[in-house]
């Protein structure tokens, strides 16, 4: 598998995290930023990848850099 291939799940695992160290549910988090909860659900199981645009709303909202969640 090619090193891309696991940024998504990657990248969903640290959105995950963070949000729990938020205290967020898929809910609250989905709310904050506009999207549904099922994409959310999505993007932390690695399914989806999410703009970087998005990425930048997720990061704001749980207060940590961009730079923490893509690196």
């Amino acid at each position: 598998m090619r090193k891309n291939a696991k940024l998504p799940r990657v990248v969903g695992s640290r959105v995950r995290k963070a949000r729990k160290e938020a205290g967020y549910t898929q809910e609250e988090l989905a709310d904050k930023v506009g999207i549904s909860r099922v994409y959310m659900g999505y993007i932390e199981q690695g399914r989806y990848v999410p703009t970087l645009t998005l990425l930048e709303k997720i990061a704001r909202k749980l207060k940590v850099k961009l730079s923490d969640i893509v690196r």
